[in-house]
C-alpha cells in the first residue's frame, strides 16, 4: 500500500511540473518578435484593417484614390510598434485613400510582377509603407519607404496630393494605456 501510494505522489507531481508548473504565461509585447496575433488589432486598437477593403488590383483601377500598400510581418517588434501609425492615418484619411496591409508571408516570387501584384513594390525589409496614385490616370509611387515613417511625414505627403494644408506637425509618441494596445499620443 505505501510504494502504491508513493507511485501516485510521483506521478501527481511529475504531472503537475510538466504540464502545470513550468509553462510560461502568454504574454504579448510591443517590445518583442514574437507572434501574438494580429498586430493592428493587438497594439492599434484597429481590427478593421486586416483583411483590407480592397486589393491592389482594384485599388490601381482609380488612380486619382491613392493606394497606401503596407508591408509587414506580425512578429516583428518594427511592424508593431508602426500598426499605430498606420491606424491613424486611416483615422484621418480612410475615406479618400485605399490602405492596404500585406503581410510579406504571404508574398509568392514572381520574375516579373505586373503593377497589380504586391511583390512589386516590395524592398524585402519591413515595414515598409508605398502610396501610389496619379491625377493623370496613371499609378505613380509618391512615397515609398522603409522602417517608422512618422504620421507628420505621411500627412505632408498626402495633404500635398489633395492639395489641403497639412496638419500641423505634432511631435507624436506611441503611449501605451494597457498591455496590449499602443496609441500615438502627443508627447
Amino acid at each position: 500500500m505505501q510504494t502504491t501510494m508513493t507511485r501516485l505522489i510521483a506521478w501527481v507531481l511529475v504531472f503537475l511540473l510538466t504540464w502545470g508548473g513550468f509553462s510560461p504565461p502568454g504574454w504579448a509585447g510591443l517590445q518583442d518578435d514574437r507572434f501574438d496575433g494580429n498586430i493592428f488589432a493587438l497594439y492599434a486598437g484597429n481590427g478593421s484593417l486586416v483583411p483590407p477593403r480592397v486589393t491592389l488590383q482594384d485599388a490601381l483601377t482609380l488612380p486619382e484614390r491613392p493606394a497606401m500598400l503596407v508591408y509587414y510581418l506580425d512578429d516583428s517588434r518594427d511592424c508593431k510598434v508602426f500598426a499605430s501609425t498606420v491606424s491613424q492615418v486611416q483615422r484621418f484619411y480612410g475615406r479618400v485613400i485605399d490602405i492596404i496591409p500585406i503581410t510579406v508571408d504571404s508574398l509568392l516570387p514572381a520574375a516579373h510582377p505586373d503593377p497589380t501584384n504586391p511583390i512589386r513594390y516590395y524592398r524585402g525589409r519591413v515595414p515598409q509603407v508605398v502610396l501610389l496614385g496619379g491625377k493623370d490616370g496613371e499609378n505613380h509611387i509618391l512615397l515609398d519607404e522603409i522602417g517608422q515613417v512618422s504620421l507628420n511625414h505621411l500627412d505632408e505627403v498626402l495633404a500635398n496630393w489633395f492639395g489641403i494644408t497639412p496638419r500641423q506637425p505634432v511631435p507624436v509618441a506611441p503611449r501605451q494605456f494597457n498591455d496590449v494596445n499602443v496609441e500615438l499620443a502627443p508627447s
